[in-house]
Protein backbone atom coordinates (compact mmCIF):
# COMPACT_ATOMS: atom_id res chain seq x y z
CA UNK A 1 0.00 0.00 0.00
CA UNK A 2 1.41 3.45 -1.18
CA UNK A 3 1.46 6.38 1.39
CA UNK A 4 0.34 9.65 0.32
CA UNK A 5 0.52 12.95 2.16
CA UNK A 6 -1.86 15.67 0.93
CA UNK A 7 -0.57 18.91 2.54
CA UNK A 8 -2.82 21.50 2.48
CA UNK A 9 -4.48 23.88 4.63
CA UNK A 10 -7.85 23.62 3.40
CA UNK A 11 -9.96 20.95 4.86
CA UNK A 12 -12.28 20.68 1.96
CA UNK A 13 -9.29 20.05 -0.17
CA UNK A 14 -8.14 17.48 1.74
CA UNK A 15 -11.25 16.11 1.52
CA UNK A 16 -11.66 15.86 -1.58
CA UNK A 17 -7.95 14.36 -2.06
CA UNK A 18 -9.25 11.52 0.10
CA UNK A 19 -12.40 10.79 -1.83
CA UNK A 20 -10.66 10.97 -5.04
CA UNK A 21 -8.23 8.60 -4.27
CA UNK A 22 -10.34 6.06 -2.11
CA UNK A 23 -10.80 3.52 -4.73
CA UNK A 24 -7.02 3.28 -4.95
CA UNK A 25 -4.66 0.96 -2.30
CA UNK A 26 -3.57 4.02 -0.56
CA UNK A 27 -3.04 5.02 2.86
CA UNK A 28 -3.93 8.85 3.06
CA UNK A 29 -1.85 10.81 5.80
CA UNK A 30 -3.14 14.82 6.14
CA UNK A 31 -1.03 17.58 7.22
CA UNK A 32 -2.48 21.60 7.72
CA UNK A 33 0.58 23.37 7.43
CA UNK A 34 4.39 22.82 5.96
CA UNK A 35 5.78 21.93 9.88
CA UNK A 36 3.40 19.28 9.93
CA UNK A 37 4.24 18.48 5.99
CA UNK A 38 7.57 17.85 6.70
CA UNK A 39 6.93 16.27 10.56
CA UNK A 40 4.99 13.84 8.71
CA UNK A 41 6.71 13.14 5.99
CA UNK A 42 9.67 11.93 7.91
CA UNK A 43 7.18 9.54 9.86
CA UNK A 44 5.49 7.81 6.78
CA UNK A 45 8.02 8.20 4.42
CA UNK A 46 5.35 9.11 1.66
CA UNK A 47 5.11 7.62 -2.17
CA UNK A 48 3.41 10.62 -3.12
CA UNK A 49 3.40 14.36 -1.50
CA UNK A 50 0.12 16.90 -2.84
CA UNK A 51 1.49 19.91 -1.88
CA UNK A 52 -0.23 23.12 -1.90
CA UNK A 53 1.86 26.24 -2.90
CA UNK A 54 0.68 28.38 -0.56
CA UNK A 55 0.60 26.93 3.25
CA UNK A 56 0.16 29.34 6.45
CA UNK A 57 3.54 28.86 8.37
CA UNK A 58 5.77 28.36 5.08
CA UNK A 59 5.66 28.45 1.45
CA UNK A 60 5.11 24.94 -0.33
CA UNK A 61 8.62 25.75 -2.28
CA UNK A 62 10.17 26.02 1.02
CA UNK A 63 8.55 22.20 1.87
CA UNK A 64 9.54 20.72 -1.66
CA UNK A 65 13.37 21.98 -1.32
CA UNK A 66 13.61 20.50 2.40
CA UNK A 67 12.15 17.09 1.10
CA UNK A 68 14.48 17.38 -1.71
CA UNK A 69 17.76 17.86 0.34
CA UNK A 70 16.66 15.24 2.93
CA UNK A 71 17.84 11.71 1.71
CA UNK A 72 14.89 9.35 3.08
CA UNK A 73 12.44 11.51 1.23
CA UNK A 74 14.01 13.40 -1.83
CA UNK A 75 12.46 10.41 -3.84
CA UNK A 76 8.80 10.78 -2.78
CA UNK A 77 7.04 11.81 -6.19
CA UNK A 78 5.49 15.51 -5.46
CA UNK A 79 2.68 16.71 -6.66
CA UNK A 80 2.69 20.75 -6.66
CA UNK A 81 -0.85 22.61 -6.08
CA UNK A 82 -2.58 26.25 -6.52
CA UNK A 83 -5.14 28.29 -7.46
CA UNK A 84 -2.85 31.46 -7.65
CA UNK A 85 -0.56 30.57 -10.65
CA UNK A 86 -2.73 30.42 -13.96
CA UNK A 87 -0.42 28.87 -16.02
CA UNK A 88 2.89 27.14 -15.08
CA UNK A 89 4.85 24.96 -17.60
CA UNK A 90 6.47 21.57 -17.35
CA UNK A 91 10.05 23.67 -17.29
CA UNK A 92 8.97 25.57 -14.36
CA UNK A 93 7.56 22.87 -12.48
CA UNK A 94 10.67 20.82 -13.10
CA UNK A 95 12.69 23.53 -11.63
CA UNK A 96 11.13 23.47 -8.76
CA UNK A 97 12.06 19.49 -8.58
CA UNK A 98 8.37 18.92 -8.68
CA UNK A 99 7.16 16.17 -10.59
CA UNK A 100 3.66 17.27 -12.21
CA UNK A 101 1.34 20.48 -11.04
CA UNK A 102 -2.63 20.62 -10.89
CA UNK A 103 -4.36 23.90 -11.12
CA UNK A 104 -6.93 23.95 -8.60
CA UNK A 105 -9.91 23.28 -8.85
CA UNK A 106 -8.53 20.07 -10.31
CA UNK A 107 -10.89 17.17 -11.09
CA UNK A 108 -10.81 13.78 -8.33
CA UNK A 109 -10.27 11.60 -11.80
CA UNK A 110 -7.30 14.17 -13.09
CA UNK A 111 -5.87 13.62 -9.22
CA UNK A 112 -6.05 10.11 -9.13
CA UNK A 113 -4.88 9.43 -13.10
CA UNK A 114 -1.80 11.98 -11.77
CA UNK A 115 -1.01 10.21 -8.61
CA UNK A 116 -1.37 6.37 -10.39
CA UNK A 117 0.80 7.76 -12.99
CA UNK A 118 2.89 8.53 -10.55
CA UNK A 119 3.64 5.62 -8.81
CA UNK A 120 3.68 3.49 -11.79
CA UNK A 121 7.05 5.24 -12.69
CA UNK A 122 5.49 8.08 -15.45
CA UNK A 123 7.02 11.46 -15.51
Amino acid sequence: MATVLVCDDQPALRELVRAALADGDYEIVEARDADESLRLAREVRPAVVILDLVLPDRSGLDVLADLRRDPALAEARVVLCSAGMKSVGRGVVSSFAADRYLQKPFSPAELASVVDDLLKGGP
